[in-house]
């Protein structure tokens, strides 16, 4: 597997190696020795996942952006393993010389990448094909009196979504988030 950094330190895109022949193809999804090895010398600590998730939807879904508050922060590891999905990470760590900024990598079922985003970030996804399915492994468990969002629609970011906003589908609890400014400091 292959690190490869981001514009934000906490988000880290990895690369699996592939093997493909006739048949179709094999990879390792996840290996916590292996995350292990490259994650752990950049951010200092070891991360073990403890929650799997999986969302199916359609073409110009947004899930986002969402995150969950401290102590229940959550460290992510996503991948998208059929269709297409442009992945968002917000640095809200208001600390950060990052604060405020985005980044994005677009994750399909035919590059096998995977995003890691660690806590202090909200993190969404666009879909771009069709249809796609989207999983993600989380080193802490889902609270609902934690869950906390912003604006995807925020002009502070300016995110390119790569989706015109008349067909973005979203949830009614994505459409109140607030604007990153108005957030208390969480991180």
């Amino acid at each position: 597997m292959k690190l490869l950094n981001t514009a934000l330190e906490g988000v880290y895109i990895l690369e699996p190696r592939v093997f493909e022949d006739a048949r179709g193809y094999f990879f390792e999804s996840f290996s916590q020795r292996d995350f292990d090895a490259l994650l752990q010398p950049v951010l200092g600590r070891s991360v073990a996942f403890v929650q799997d998730n999986e969302s199916a939807s359609v073409y110009g879904v947004v899930r986002g952006l969402h995150f969950q508050k401290p102590p229940f922060a959550q460290a992510k590891l996503v991948r998208c393993v059929s269709g297409r999905v442009l992945d968002v990470a917000v640095d809200i760590r208001r600390d950060s010389p990052t604060f405020g900024q985005w980044t994005s990598v677009e994750l399909t079922g035919e590059n096998h990448r995977m995003c890691f985003i660690d806590k202090g970030f909200a993190h969404g996804f666009a879909v771009l094909s069709q249809h796609a399915v989207f999983q993600y492994k989380c080193d802490e468990y889902y609270h609902p009196e934690a869950e906390g969002g912003i604006a995807l629609d925020d002009l502070a970011l300016a995110i390119d979504w790569q989706l015109p906003r008349a067909e973005m589908i979203l949830s009614a609890k994505d459409q109140k988030h607030p604007l990153l400014n108005d957030l208390e400091a969480i991180f």
